[in-house]
């Protein structure tokens, strides 16, 4: 058996879920206060009763917004409170907004929550945090604000992306776009005509005619991955030739250079997006779908003959005429 707390040993990886497990613990202590009180409720549906409470009926958005959960989870609450007969639905004037309001007996249950039941809990929890050192609910707060500004997922990519660089083209560093690139098609492939061609001359045939090739350099590994801008017409551009070293996968060193080719292709002016791939580049298109690329058969049709292998062609449906600093 287990003999020590795993939530514990792993402070910073499980606070979710640690953060979790005491709102529970504290949450069936207050089943147990409602319970004796006579009340059915859940320690969940009070943050919405105490809404409507202060502020009048509500609609399910109001409640999300002024609570800050999703639509959905208000939507249950909801739900689960008017089949108790806590809640009432109600439909405006115009008949498509609709809002909820405490039921008389609603009403009642709310009454006798803020008698029997807010009271003790409320003061259970100040002698509970009294002797803490630190602040923790002024500490909570902040934590709240500071993933308002930035999602834990935004700060997370940008850990990832620690310790990598963009670095520009030039002549002397042609010879590992090459190399990035052969490494990863033969793995995958077999290069083609038109592989060849590029790779052999990227000046000639990306750099020349308007293009533009990046790398990613990671901190005392040197450069590890390559992408490019081919321009196909007017404020149009293929993504092509995005590859990272093998030795250096792992390192998201792809999601970074696909981010920073977005932004290049903006402040190329770009309006057109778009890249050739193939099914079995699984990874690589959920990547790029993740990234705002979505499969079009138009593409596909004035495109996807250039190599023998494509059969996926996407287009970038994204907002190209953004600023890098509103996309981050």
């Amino acid at each position: 058996m287990p003999t020590t707390d795993l939530l514990r040993d792993n402070e910073y990886l499980f606070l979710g879920s640690r953060l979790k497990r005491l709102a529970e613990r504290m949450q069936a202590d207050v089943v147990r206060i409602a319970e004796a009180a006579g009340l059915p409720l859940q320690p969940s549906q009070y943050p919405v009763l105490a809404a409507i409470d202060r502020h009048g009926p509500q609609t399910v958005g109001t409640l999300s917004a002024a609570l800050g959960l999703s639509q959905p989870a208000i939507t249950r609450i909801v739900s689960k409170l008017v089949k108790m007969d806590v809640l009432k639905r109600e439909r405006g004037a115009d008949r498509r907004q609709v809002t909820v309001s405490l039921t008389a007996d609603g009403e009642k249950m709310l009454e006798q929550s803020k008698l029997a039941v807010w009271p003790p809990i409320e003061q259970a929890v100040r002698v509970l945090l009294d002797d803490l050192p630190g602040a923790f609910l002024t500490d909570i707060r902040s934590i709240e604000d500071r993933l308002t500004e930035k999602s834990l997922e935004l700060r997370s990519r940008e850990i990832a992306f620690h310790g990598l660089s963009v670095r520009a083209y030039d002549a002397a560093n042609a010879r590992l776009f090459r190399e990035i690139n052969a490494e990863w098609i033969r793995d995958m492939y077999s290069l083609e005509q038109p592989d060849q061609d590029v790779l052999d001359d990227p000046d000639g045939k990306i750099i020349d005619p308007g293009g533009d090739i990046l790398f990613a350099e990671a901190e005392g590994l040197g450069i590890i991955g390559t992408c490019a801008l081919r321009k196909t017409g007017e404020d149009q551009y293929e993504l092509t030739k995005m590859g990272v070293l093998q030795k250096a996968r792992g390192r998201k060193a792809g999601e970074f250079l696909l981010k920073a080719a977005i932004e290049r292709a903006r402040d190329m002016g770009a309006q057109r997006l778009y890249l050739l791939t193939n099914k079995k580049s699984a990874a690589a298109i959920h990547l790029y779908e993740k990234f705002g690329f979505r499969h079009d058969t138009e593409i596909m049709e004035e495109f996807g003959k250039t190599y023998q292998r494509c059969d996926v062609a996407m287009l970038y449906c994204g907002d190209l005429a953004e600023t890098a600093d509103e996309n981050s």
